[in-house]
């Protein structure tokens, strides 16, 4: 495995999959079995409200080619296709869905010691092309992450980043659409034998004067089970709860509650995820 700054998308990640991951007011239900010649298949089913959302995914690893396809609800089949290292470091993705003619993409992305690259080009006649890169290492790093439309000649997205980390702090800062936006991340492992952490956000959004601070954290209650909190600006707090109970099964529990309005009803998420 290459060590390096890794891809534009993983600059704030920790922090994002923190504060973000596993919240959810919704119920999902999700199982994966595994065929003997080693076919993954995982269903799905998420009731948000009155309607229920369902999907079924099949993946089937060969060497170093994973094929991905998922069918939904709507009778989509979204197909994704995962060539892992044909030369070190790259990476190659080809993904298409049916019967979204337009929506064909081919994607590459290389790692190296010293910079991550990733470019896709859509497979229609006037195609989006999107490029990112970083360059740094793993202590630090910048990048930038652009998206140019063919059909218009105009860019519809840049955005640029940049990330200090070390064994257990990793800050970082973004520009993100088209300089509109300014987004500040703190990651920290307070105590790594029990799992604890600590992160903030500070997303600042010039048109409109709306600044949004999130500041959350994780502690590990023993082996099996975690849980997770978070707080905003706004008076808005949610928690976490989740049990392992069995390899890779998982139970999470959620909800949330805005202090400023406490009669309003909570609102609450359950998943349960079942690995056999």
């Amino acid at each position: 495995m290459i060590k390096g700054p890794g891809l534009y998308s993983d600059i704030g990640k920790k922090a994002r999959d923190l504060l973000y991951k596993d919240y959810q007011g919704d119920q999902k239900f999700t199982v994966t079995t595994y065929s003997p010649t080693g076919v993954a298949i995982t269903s799905s089913g998420t009731k948000k409200g009155e309607l229920f959302l369902g999907d079924v995914n099949t993946q089937l690893k060969r060497n170093n080619i994973t094929t991905d396809i998922n069918v939904d609800t709507n009778s989509n089949l979204f197909t994704a296709i995962t060539i892992d290292e044909p030369v070190p470091g790259l990476k190659t993705i080809i993904s298409f869905k049916v019967p979204d003619q337009s929506s064909g993409k081919v994607e590459l992305q290389y790692l190296h010691d010293y910079a991550g690259i990733c470019a896709s080009v859509g497979g229609c006649a006037n195609p989006i092309v999107s490029f990112s890169g970083v360059v740094g290492t793993n202590s630090g790093s910048i990048g930038a992450d652009v998206s140019f439309d063919t059909k218009t000649g105009n860019f519809i997205k840049y955005n640029a980043g940049l990330s200090l980390s070390n064994a257990d702090l990793i800050a970082s800062l973004t520009m993100n659409d088209k300089g509109d936006t300014l987004n500040a991340s703190y990651y920290h492992v307070v105590k790594p034998l029990t799992n604890t952490l600590v992160g903030a956000e500070v997303n600042r959004i010039f048109s409109t004067n709306e600044n949004t601070i999130l500041v959350g954290t994780q502690h590990s209650l023993d082996p099996l089970t975690t849980v997770k909190a978070r707080v905003n600006n706004f008076g808005k707090a949610s928690a976490v709860i989740q049990h392992e109970w069995r390899p890779k099964s998982f139970f999470t529990l959620s909800g949330e509650v805005d202090t400023r309005a406490v009669d309003k009803s909570a609102k609450f998420g359950l998943a349960l995820a079942l690995n056999p």
